[in-house]
């Protein structure tokens, strides 16, 4: 085994400005993240920045990239470790909620934001977001498929329409919990998710 290549200082400089930046953007949203406000926020001189990323363009671009990994590592890949069918789709709701509770991002979900904020944007943020976006709902859509093939769901079970309601419920509970705080909501949320998936509430 290849032992792991330690990261340059440019390397650990990027990764810095890129969680700055998504966090930044979750609240202030990717058009409001320019070069300016993000030094500012770093304490760097704009021209440190643009020695990483040359435009606005691609500041965002590489934002996308960078919440799509962490968007991967704590949502997508517990879901994917979990037993095929409804044990997926529960785990992947979980990761999601306690991705929130996490406050990972402090204006919570940071696809959920930039999904309304960049749909009338076209451009090549636009379809980045749009791409991230469409690929976890085929995924959740997957997971139900095999849950019907097992014989968790009823063979009626429309995969599309399952995974627009739990999206929505998930959606409903980053809202509520970025306006108003209220960690309660999170465990609503769980409640809802099984009783959607008719597994019983612990």
């Amino acid at each position: 085994m290849n032992p792991r290549r330690p990261r340059s200082d440019g390397e650990r400089t990027r990764a810095a400005i890129l969680q700055s930046a998504m966090r930044l953007s979750t609240v202030d949203g990717l058009e409001g993240l320019t070069i300016g406000n993000l030094a500012k926020s770093l304490g760097m001189s704009k021209g440190g920045l643009y020695a990483h990323f040359g435009s606005k363009e691609e500041l965002q671009l590489a934002t996308v990239e960078a919440a799509g990994a962490v968007f991967v590592a704590e949502v997508i890949e517990p879901a994917l470790r979990a037993d095929p069918g409804v044990p997926q789709l529960l785990a992947f709701c979980d990761a999601y909620v306690d991705h929130l509770e996490r406050l990972t991002f402090p204006g919570g979900c940071f696809f959920a934001g930039a999904a309304l904020e960049m749909g009338t944007h076209r451009g090549p943020v636009q379809e980045k977001v749009a791409e991230f976006h469409s690929g976890f709902v085929a995924l959740v859509r997957e997971f139900v498929r095999t849950a019907v093939a097992l014989g968790q769901l009823p063979d009626d079970e429309d995969p599309a329409g399952l995974a627009l309601e739990l999206h929505g419920t998930l959606l409903a509970v980053d809202t509520s919990f970025v306006m108003y705080g209220d960690s309660s909501v999170l465990d609503l949320g769980r409640t809802v998710v099984r009783r959607r998936l008719g597994v019983k509430a612990t």
